[in-house]
């Protein structure tokens, strides 16, 4: 039987929910069935390493997306792929207009955010009058699939849901021999946020979530890097908060999950978040912002975490003072996670919809 080959577009492979999903599924990928190699704007990210050494990559060494269009169109047109699959929402939107150019190769998207949130440039959304173009497009909850049927005329046959995996066996790697961060006080609750320093993960919520805990033995600690960083900086002055570190971007983010009391999901929005499955995955609860993005498919409340609206700070300074009064379990916690997201019951759905394509 002839391999498939699949190509995956992506801007780089650094830190993101994108780039960890198309790196596991590009690992796992059965070669006798499958030919993978990935398509980036710049060579460049973490995720590199972790990459199998059969998994070939693609530079086309541009370092804006508004530019890579035609030069991811002289690729496709080389290579011949059987499969494109583009793993990023802007450049989906551009390559949606030029897919029936290519009869014979069959694309995918897959959406990394509930769109109508997530792109408000008119001049991206002019694109998505195309996105029906695609052969399918793969939604990670049922907020983002129910956005793009009512907000943008997707037909509902063109979408499938599948949730992201979590790669249990890459988390317990990271974290053999693991110690507690040095920062993590013993005398001290120690809670966990982690993202880009972005308007969209809700950080200038949580910060102000804290300003209410300033007088507890509580440490925030927000593992990320992004374009809000002075400004989040300048809140933690002015609202006085010595009881939080900004850590930057950790190339290894799980003991910083394992060792936490509690994990902080802050966001505005989501598409199906990776941290909160990783958070699970490292047994440890979670206290997630109720917003649209597959949350409540996630958090089996009592169970593995809980919901509440992070815009009521005073409200959900209680909540987090009220769940670290209690003990958790965090084998139920790893179990809640892996017996519905492990990656072999979610990579399985993506290797049916490769083949059946």
């Amino acid at each position: 039987m002839k391999k498939k080959s699949i190509l995956f577009i992506l801007p780089d492979l650094n830190a993101g929910g994108a780039e960890r999903i198309v790196t596991t599924i590009a690992n796992h990928l059965p070669r006798e069935k499958f030919s993978p190699s990935i398509l980036l704007l710049r060579k460049e990210g973490l995720y590199l390493d972790f990459l199998q050494k059969d998994v070939e990559i693609v530079d086309i060494k541009t370092p804006r997306i508004r530019h890579s269009l035609k030069p991811i169109l002289l690729q496709i047109r080389k290579r011949k792929p059987d499969i494109v699959f583009s793993g990023f929402g802007e450049v989906n939107a551009y390559l949606s207009l030029f897919i029936k150019l290519f009869p014979k190769t069959k694309f995918i998207a897959r959406e990394t955010n509930v769109v109508s949130k997530h792109v408000t440039r008119r001049e991206i959304r002019f694109f998505y009058k195309f996105y029906n173009n695609y052969h399918k497009i793969i939604c990670q909850s049922d907020d983002m699939k129910n956005d793009l049927v009512e907000n943008f005329k997707i037909k509902k046959e063109k979408l499938i849901k599948i949730n992201n995996p979590v790669d249990f066996s890459f988390i317990e790697e990271k974290l053999e021999n693991s110690v507690k961060p040095e920062s993590y006080k013993s005398d001290y609750k120690n809670v966990v946020a982690v993202g880009n320093l972005s308007s969209r993960k809700g950080f200038d919520n949580l910060l102000k979530v804290f300003g209410n805990l300033k007088d507890k033995n509580i440490i925030l600690h927000i593992l990320g890097d992004g374009r809000d960083k002075e400004l989040l900086h300048q809140m933690k002055k002015d609202l006085g908060l010595e009881n939080l570190i900004f850590h930057g971007v950790q190339k290894n983010p799980y003991p910083f999950l394992k060792f936490a009391d509690l994990f902080v999901l802050s966001s505005r929005y989501e598409g199906f978040p990776n941290v909160l499955l990783e958070a699970g995955a490292c047994g440890t609860y979670s206290l997630a912002n109720n917003c649209k993005g597959g949350i409540n498919e996630i958090i089996q409340p009592k169970i593995n975490g809980e919901i509440s609206d992070i815009e009521n700070h005073v409200e959900f300074a209680k909540k987090i003072l009220e769940i670290l009064e209690r003990k958790h379990d965090s084998e139920m916690i790893k179990n809640s996670i892996n017996s519905r997201f492990s990656k072999e019951i979610i990579l399985e759905k993506y290797f049916e919809v490769f083949e059946k394509i």
